[in-house]
């Protein structure tokens, strides 16, 4: 007991919160321990490699996506002409999404254009609406700016339905819900995501909603027909809590689980110990930030790593090749870095222009999908 409270004090992961305290590091190998699910190995990237026909994606090849729940299973199947479905999300707290937001998304795209399969994007506009205190009308407005940053990423429409929660939910994904909902008892619900006797119902009631997705007859549109398709689900691994409990009502509702590819966190400027956060504008770069403005963020809050003094450095190092051998300075890494993301944001920026709300209303109709599997 004393072992457990020691590390809940040490590192903090649930999906709305993430430190690692005393100014350490998130530690990856103890949230595998304790969410229970597996390291992504070599083997299973290379396996990604020869069923795709493609190099696998920088983010798996850097560890990135560093753990999966059953994404053996879903290559087995594909190896065995089963395809499967896509599904991810993003809460809309903020007017635009930063650099830590891109990632699942980034990913995402090159697993839709690799396996060529179908993709599901959720904006949960309504869980935003409890946790943030903002109006039902905000939600939805900030839904709408995000679909443009994540149409911006470059999903393929003939293959994409990107949805609200305010506008979707109802007939078969409610009815997903409901069974959903039976099969999980508040004190499970507690024992997961650590709600208490303060937080308002809404809360309680909302894990159905995130975990309904995993499921195909929660969209008859698109899989009328496949209601044996199994779901991939690409997120960052602080949303594990929420397909765990899904995991585990899906063989007692009839579906098969969803499989989850888990990245790490992008890390917040100041370091290690948490994550880029809408909550902390400081912490992070976002799509809109101007040229001035990463330069200045990644000079004035990024750390670095470093020693403090160029003759330390000199002498000791850092943390990565060059830098590591302390061949490169602190202010070499910093303006490398500026332009790297200076380009990437600039990239979207032109991207997002040309994403209109005629775009989003065409990715967001609910229609069939023409090319789903071709």
């Amino acid at each position: 007991m004393e072992a457990q409270e020691q590390e809940e004090q040490e590192q903090l992961v649930t999906p709305w919160e993430v430190s690692a305290e005393k100014g350490g590091k998130i530690d990856y190998d103890k949230l595998i321990d304790k969410f229970g699910c597996q390291r992504l190995d070599q083997s299973l990237v290379d396996r990604v490699a020869g069923l795709t026909g493609r190099s696998p994606h920088v983010f798996l090849r850097r560890g990135v996506f560093f753990a999966h729940r059953d994404f053996s299973d879903i290559l087995d199947a594909y190896e065995k002409g089963k395809k499967f479905y896509l599904y991810t999300g993003r809460g809309p707290s903020s007017e635009a999404l930063h650099l830590g937001h891109l990632v699942p998304f980034m990913f995402t795209k090159y697993l839709q254009d690799a396996f060529k399969v179908p993709l599901v994007i959720q904006l949960t506009d309504d869980e935003k609406c409890m946790w943030k205190n903002l109006t039902v009308e905000e939600s939805q407005r900030l839904a709408r700016e995000n679909a443009k940053d994540i149409i911006a990423c470059g999903f393929d429409v003939s293959r994409t339905f990107i949805f609200s929660d305010f506008d979707y939910v109802g007939g078969s994904f409610y009815k997903n819900m409901v069974k959903i909902a039976k099969c999980v008892t508040y004190n499970k619900v507690v024992g997961i995501f650590g709600f208490s006797g303060e937080d308002h119902i809404g809360k309680v009631s909302f894990p159905p909603v995130q975990a309904a997705p995993s499921f195909p007859s929660s969209f008859p549109h698109l899989f009328s027909v496949k209601d044996d398709l199994r779901c991939l689900i690409p997120c960052a691994i602080d949303q594990d809590p929420y397909f765990r409990m899904t995991r585990d009502v899906a063989p007692r509702i009839g579906y098969h689980k969803p499989a989850l590819i888990e990245s790490s966190f992008f890390p917040a400027l100041q370091g290690e110990t948490g994550k880029m956060s809408a909550s902390d504008p400081n912490s992070a770069i976002y799509v809109t930030d101007s040229g001035k403005d990463i330069k200045n963020k990644i000079n004035k809050y990024a750390f670095s790593g470093g020693q403090d003094s160029i003759e330390n450095h000199r002498k000791y190092g850092a943390n990565l090749e060059e830098y590591g051998a302390g061949r490169l300075l602190t202010g070499e890494v910093k303006k490398r870095l500026i332009e790297v993301l200076t380009e990437m944001v600039e990239r979207h920026r032109r991207a997002r222009a040309v994403a209109t709300d005629e775009m989003v209303e065409a990715f967001m109709a609910i229609r069939p999908l023409p090319n789903m599997f071709n």
